[in-house]
């Protein structure tokens, strides 16, 4: 039996309520396998989404449809040593991480 999180997308419907993600640069912490990810970048947010998983974070590229491509960057990384500048980001996501 697969997992399957969030089928009624109410995390969606609830994202979409906050905040307007059009064109805003979204830094996801602790991305997984990018379902968030995708869903963000279906909201119209670029974002640039990590994980310490090296793993995880080839199963999420090869799940990028190509419509997304340009609108998500991957990275292997921790949250303790980001490598941003401060207030590079419009938003910043931490979620079902812990």
């Amino acid at each position: 039996m697969s997992l399957r999180v969030d089928p009624e997308k109410n995390e969606v419907r609830a994202l979409k309520a906050v905040i307007d993600w059009h064109e805003k640069l979204v830094l996801e912490i602790g991305c997984g396998e990018g379902r968030l990810t995708r869903r963000l970048a279906r909201l119209g947010a670029i974002v640039h989404a990590n994980d310490p998983d090296a793993g995880l974070i080839a199963k999420a590229k090869r799940n990028v449809p190509r419509s997304f491509a340009k609108r998500i960057r991957f990275r292997v990384g921790q949250a303790e040593k980001l490598n941003h500048a401060s207030k590079t980001f419009d938003i910043v996501v931490f979620s079902w991480v812990l």
